[in-house]
């Protein structure tokens, strides 16, 4: 198959630039990337949330830790 990458070869920075010109190819087309119902209800219900006030936000430093220690 021609155009198949040879990723157990690639350095880690040809990896993330192989990553970066995929994504920049398939958000030229969002409409043809499909979205399950259930991650469009969940933003809705964040966007509802936000619109009537009850968000809670986070800093994007906390936010970090936090992910960190579910990773960890």
């Amino acid at each position: 198959m021609a155009g198949v990458l040879q990723v157990e070869r690639m350095t880690v920075e040809e990896k993330l630039r192989a990553m970066e010109e995929i994504w920049e190819n398939l958000s030229r087309a969002e409409e043809n990337i499909p979205v399950p119902q259930w991650h469009k209800d969940l933003l809705d219900e964040r966007e509802r949330l936000a619109r009537e006030g009850k968000a809670q936000f986070s800093s994007w430093e906390t936010a970090k830790k936090h992910i960190a220690s579910r990773t960890a």
